[in-house]
Parts: structure tokens; C-alpha cells; sequence
């Protein structure tokens, strides 16, 4: 692997600014969907799609983003993220119609897989394992909090000052600098084993993970539809194949033995948690408040920077835990509490204030911080440091499938068009939701420690059998 930067501090803030750029990219539209909606003219369809579209992004590129950041260089594919992300910013605030704003969103999605991959893996090759990685992935997680704050405040603001169309022209810029940044100061690393990149293995994956995306976004308008029954048909045989040729390929995009390490199941799963009980549930709050709860699309963004600014927070403060606390415990405590912020959250009326939610905000926050400034660390620690990118790449895509999921399924429980009271229905749709985010948040929390102890166990029968090979 390419020697460590001289300067981890700039490699540090490109990086994480990078992954703050996303994760405001991702977040933009949450408050400002109905009226982004009316000024394009979209339809119900198309509002389902102004939502998920950078979703499917970064559903389709994490993966092999991070595959091919390992192969080529890590900084070239991050650097390339951000121009990616640049286009489609720019291009969703220029657009006349839904479908190019839809476009653009799908492009920035495309950019923001590379950039979330490949950060995790530059700092990596950076930060040397133990306190200083912990308090560099710590950073980064608190970056990963920051962002879904400041999209929906962006958004709004813009939208309540001029025009929502100049919150992508900020990003548009911001992405231009990250861009330029990371070409002239970032160092470059790559996997130390020389291998051609598995351009089949990337579009048979991207294929299934879009048609499946795209299957549960169209799915939202009626599930009996004879267009998500293909997308969903093929995202099947996608995977299926993409599943075959991994184990059949010399050189696959990543190798499928990778999840042999119970560490990265465990990883992976806390991931996909993550993405479907917390980021798909907060995805949608912004649609309880401005439709339940009657609140202005400012106000409600505001009142997200409880659970928001928290997490930075909280994943800040993951450093002074104490070094012997394993990650599959932090991920634990982490899900655990922010499944207790969830249950003021899904005790909701229609005549609850904004008061009432900060509670469960400022706890599930806190939980969220810790979740996000220890995944990243495990998820790179359960692969081989050749496979750094590929590493990162796994545990955000589970991270954003699960988030589409969450948002799919929240948006099912609670949008109901023929309900006789739309406004009751929608919070109590909302309750559901979340009583489920609670369960799912506690599976995982008793889930995960179960798998790092199969990790250990693992490891120490692999160290016995290679100390009996070298003494034989």
C-alpha cells in the first residue's frame, strides 16, 4: 500500500468535507420536496423520484466505486466523485423538467458513492490502526452526522430567501473545491495486489441494486403494477448472476470469501440498520412535521438539527471511549440507544409541537453519532488493507439500500390517499414506522456482538492453523 500522507490533519478535513458534501447533497430536497415538486410539475411518480433518486446512485457505484478506488487509486476516483457530484448539482439546479432534475440527483448519487467510498479508504492509508484511526474514523462519522442538518436547513433557507435552485448551485461549488482540493493535496494509495477492474461484476451489480432501488420507488404508487414486477424480476437475476460470477471470476470485484469474517457480516448488517431504521426514518420525518404536524418547512429543519448536531457530537466524543470497548459493543450501545430515541418519536399526534420531539431527537442523535463514527473503522478493519475501498464500499451500500427500504416503507405506512383523514393518518402511519425502527435497531443491537464474538472465535482458530503450518 502507497506510504502514509505527510499530512493526515489536510488528509483528514478533504476527506471528511467530502463525505459533509454528500451527505448534504443527499439531504437537500427533504424540505423543500413539495415545492421543488410544484415548480417542476411533478406528479406523484415524480415526487417519488425527486426523493430517491440520488438513492439509487448510490445504491448502483458504492460497491464499485470502492472496488475500482483499490485498483486505479483511491484519491483519482475520489477526486472524480467530486466533479460527478459537481455536474449533477449543478445540472438538478438548472433543470426545466423532473425528468432532469431527476437526472441530475442520479449523477450526484453516481459522485457522492465515490467520494463516501474512497474517504473511508484514504484515511485509512493515512491513520495507523488503533487510537489515531479511531479519532480520524470519529471525524468522519461526526462529518457523515453533519450533513443530513445542513442539507434540509440549505434547502429551505435558499428556497424561504430566493429559490430552492441555489441550494444546488452551493453544492455545485463546494464540490468544484473538494475537487481541487483533493487533486492537490490528497496523497494517492492503492491496493498493493495488481488486478484488472470487474467491469462485468460492476454492471451485472449496479443493475441489480438500480432495478431494485427503481423497483421500490415506482413500487410506492401501487406494488401490483406490471413495471415493478419486471424491475423487480430483473434486480432478481441481476443479483443472482452478479452472485455466480463472483465466485466463478479470477478476478472479481470483490471477492465473495471477504464475508467469511463474521466481523463484516456483522459490519454490513449494522450498516443496513443504520441506513433502514434511522436514515430511512429520518428521511421522512421532514414529511410528518410539514404535513402532520402542520410545521414550515424552516421550522422543521431547524428542529432536525437536535438529532443532527448530536450525532457530530456524539461521534466526536466516540473517542475518549475506552480502547479495549470492542466496535461490535459501540455499534450495539449505539443501536440500542437510538432505539430508545425512537419511542417518544413514535408517540406523535397530530396536535404534538415541535417540543415534543426533541427529546427523542437529542437520544437518537446521540446513538446515530456513535453508529456512524464506528461503522466506517470496522468496515475497513474486516478487510484486507488492499481491500480498504472495497470494504467502505460494502458497508455504504448496505447502508443506503436499507435507507431505501426505511424510506419505502414509511412512506407506505403513512401516505394513504384514500384515507378519510389524511393529516391522522399520516402520524399514525408515522408511529407505526417508527415502533418498527425500535425493533429493528434492537435486533441489530443484540445481533452484532453475537457476530464480533464469531469473529473472535474465528480469528483465533485461523492464527492456530497458521502457527501448525509454519511449524510443521
Amino acid at each position: 500500500m502507497t506510504a502514509p500522507d505527510t499530512a493526515p490533519g489536510r488528509c483528514l478535513a478533504i476527506t471528511a468535507g467530502g463525505t459533509l458534501v454528500a451527505m448534504t447533497a443527499f439531504t437537500a430536497p427533504l424540505s423543500i420536496v413539495p415545492t421543488v415538486s410544484t415548480d417542476l410539475g411533478a406528479g406523484p411518480v415524480g415526487t417519488a423520484w425527486i426523493l430517491s433518486s440520488m438513492s439509487l446512485g448510490l445504491a448502483v457505484a458504492l460497491l464499485s466505486a470502492g472496488a475500482v478506488g483499490d485498483i486505479v487509486g483511491r484519491r483519482r476516483v475520489f477526486v472524480a466523485g467530486a466533479v460527478l457530484t459537481a455536474v449533477g448539482a449543478a445540472l438538478s439546479g438548472i433543470a426545466p423538467t423532473t425528468a432532469l432534475f431527476v437526472a441530475g440527483r442520479v449523477v450526484q448519487g453516481l459522485g457522492s458513492a465515490a467520494l463516501l467510498a474512497c474517504a473511508l479508504a484514504l484515511i485509512s492509508a493515512t491513520f495507523a490502526p488503533g487510537p489515531p484511526r479511531t479519532r480520524a474514523t470519529a471525524v468522519w462519522g461526526a462529518a457523515m452526522g453533519a450533513g443530513p442538518s445542513i442539507g434540509p436547513l440549505l434547502g429551505s433557507v435558499s428556497d424561504a430567501v430566493h429559490s430552492w435552485r441555489w441550494s444546488y448551485l452551493v453544492l455545485a461549488v463546494l464540490s468544484v473545491v473538494i475537487a481541487a482540493a483533493g487533486q492537490q493535496w490528497l496523497r494517492e494509495s492503492r491496493g498493493d495486489t495488481a488486478r484488472r477492474t470487474d467491469v462485468l461484476g460492476a454492471l451485472l451489480l449496479g443493475t441489480g441494486l438500480g432495478c431494485l432501488l427503481a423497483a421500490l420507488t415506482e413500487g410506492r404508487q401501487g406494488w401490483t403494477q406490471p413495471l415493478v414486477a419486471i424491475l423487480a424480476a430483473v434486480a432478481v437475476a441481476a443479483l443472482v448472476a452478479t452472485g455466480i460470477h463472483l465466485a466463478r471470476s479470477a478476478e472479481p470485484l470483490f471477492p465473495p470469501s471477504l464475508f467469511r469474517r463474521p466481523a463484516l457480516v456483522g459490519a454490513t448488517l449494522a450498516a443496513f440498520v443504520t441506513g433502514g431504521a434511522i436514515i430511512g426514518l429520518m428521511s421522512f420525518i421532514g414529511t410528518v412535521l410539514e404535513r402532520g404536524l402542520a410545521q414550515s418547512a424552516v421550522a422543521a429543519s431547524v428542529i432536525l438539527l437536535a438529532w443532527s448536531l448530536t450525532s457530530v457530537l456524539a461521534s466526536l466524543g466516540a473517542r475518549q471511549l475506552p480502547a479495549g470497548l470492542s466496535g461490535g459493543a459501540r455499534l450495539a450501545i449505539g443501536l440500542a440507544v437510538a432505539a430508545a430515541g425512537f419511542v417518544p418519536l413514535a408517540l406523535l399526534t397530530p396536535a404534538s409541537g415541535l417540543w415534543a420531539l426533541l427529546p427523542g431527537l437529542i437520544v437518537s442523535g446521540a446513538g446515530t453519532g456513535l453508529a456512524n463514527a464506528t461503522l466506517g473503522r470496522e468496515a475497513v478493519a474486516a478487510v484486507p488493507p488492499e481491500r480498504a475501498a472495497t470494504g467502505s464500499g460494502i458497508n455504504n451500500s448496505a447502508r443506503y439500500v436499507g435507507a431505501a427500504f426505511g424510506v419505502t416503507i414509511a412512506a407506505v405506512l403513512a401516505i394513504r390517499p384514500d384515507s378519510p383523514d389524511p393529516v391522522a393518518s399520516l402520524v399514525s402511519g408515522w408511529n407505526v414506522a417508527a415502533w418498527g425502527g425500535v425493533a429493528i435497531c434492537l435486533l441489530g443491537a443484540v445481533a452484532v456482538p453475537l457476530l464480533q464474538h464469531a469473529d473472535d472465535r474465528h480469528l483465533v482458530r485461523t492464527t492456530a492453523a497458521r502457527d501448525v503450518g509454519a511449524a510443521a
